[in-house]
């Protein structure tokens, strides 16, 4: 009996000094969302797909978003992943909520952002100057989506009496996912003074979206004669 007695005061102490332990607390370990390309699966954009990361507490986790929207056609599944096609471009910021499997359920909250990239961009890559007779220069473009566009490139020398002569052109296909396009142009001109502006229209058939930029200099001045 006083054994017995001894080995229940024991497994009490015991359970006693286990609940003095406090649980370990939950915590969301995601920092931050990699970006998101339009008309580009959310998994297929990041490889293996996107999960989002927490520590602690009791597996299996729960997750939702509690304040603010994910970009029209993403959703944030109950375990974490994010996944879909995103129809829209921005900056995204919502609340997310963790709860754990615990009894009571343990939480965590977190604010966080999700960037739709720039569908389309334009920016110098040698910015237009004079070469002797001739203007010369490069644009380099990006087309950040899953779908192809149809892009005009135009540029034009345009003088002191608004007279406008093209030194480049271009019409094709700007594929998905292409970063960083060189496009060159250059002519040969009379002297004079000239402003370059670029002009660039990227249009998405199946959308009808138009994407436009549009790069301008300062006056180049052509001083040497035939």
């Amino acid at each position: 009996m006083v054994l017995r007695i001894a080995l229940v005061a024991r497994l009490l102490m015991t359970i006693s000094l286990y609940a003095q332990v406090p649980p370990s607390q939950l915590i969301i370990v995601t920092k931050e969302l990699p970006p998101a390309s339009l008309w580009t699966n959310y998994g297929e954009r990041n490889e293996y797909g996107f999960r989002l990361q927490a520590s602690d507490g009791v597996a299996p986790y729960h997750w939702r978003v509690i304040n603010g929207v994910l970009p029209r056609g993403l959703k944030l599944q109950e375990d974490g992943e994010i996944t879909g096609i995103p129809d829209e471009q921005g900056n995204f910021q919502f609340a997310l909520e963790l709860r754990d499997s615990n009894n009571p359920p343990s939480e965590a909250q977190k604010n966080v952002a999700l960037l739709v990239e720039t569908p389309f961009s334009a920016e110098w890559d040698r910015k237009a100057q004079v070469n002797g007779q001739r203007i010369d220069g490069s644009v380099k473009v990006s087309n950040r989506t899953g779908r192809d566009f149809d892009l005009t490139f135009v540029v034009l020398a345009v003088n002191d009496i608004s007279r406008a002569t093209a030194i480049g052109y271009q019409h094709f296909p700007l594929k998905k996912n292409t970063r960083d396009l060189s496009l060159p142009f250059g002519d040969t001109l009379s002297p004079g003074n000239y402003n370059v502006n670029v002009d660039l229209v990227a249009e998405e058939p199946i959308s009808n979206r138009i994407f436009r930029a549009r790069l301008v200099t300062g006056k180049e001045s052509i001083t040497q004669g035939p």
